[in-house]
Parts: C-alpha cells; structure tokens; sequence
C-alpha cells in the first residue's frame, strides 16, 4: 500500500534502447526495474542522495524540544515497585 507521500506514474512510449539499458542496470545492479527507475527519477530531479532513497524519520533531526513532564514521565518508568519484585 502506498503511503499519502507518494503517487504512481505510467510512462508511456519508453524507447526501446531506454528500456534495454534500464532493465540491463537493474539486473547489473541486483534491483527491481521500478527501483532503478525511481533512483534516476531522483537524481534527474536534483535530489540526489548518493543514489540512496530514503523512507525513515530524518526530518525530526533538530526538532526536540526539551519538556520537564517528559521527562519526569521517563523517570518514573524507571523505578521498580518493590511490592511486585518481592
């Protein structure tokens, strides 16, 4: 299931010599034609990475934000109630 963040694309009249060295560069490459496919997308639109498509939480770096109930919550996980370790 795709997620909110991405749409699918149907490219019609892919020339033969295209798609004879996409599907060459996924076999070379040991990935799936889609996943070739959507990597060029990505640098071809100055979005390189390194070649890498990330899917992971990168955009939180910088955001947190330092919160005192937070943290008295996190402390009171960590006790141990003596009535049940017995």
């Amino acid at each position: 299931m795709r997620s909110a963040k991405e749409s699918q694309y149907t490219v019609r009249s892919v020339p033969q010599a295209v798609d004879r060295a996409l599907r060459q560069r996924a076999r070379r490459e040991r990935k799936s034609l889609n996943r070739v496919v959507l990597d060029l997308l990505v640098a071809g639109a100055g979005l390189d990475t390194n070649g890498a498509v990330y899917d992971d939480l990168d955009d939180l770096i910088g955001s947190w934000k330092e919160d005192a109930a937070f943290d008295a919550a996190l402390a009171a996980q960590d006790t141990v109630d003596k009535k049940l370790w017995r």
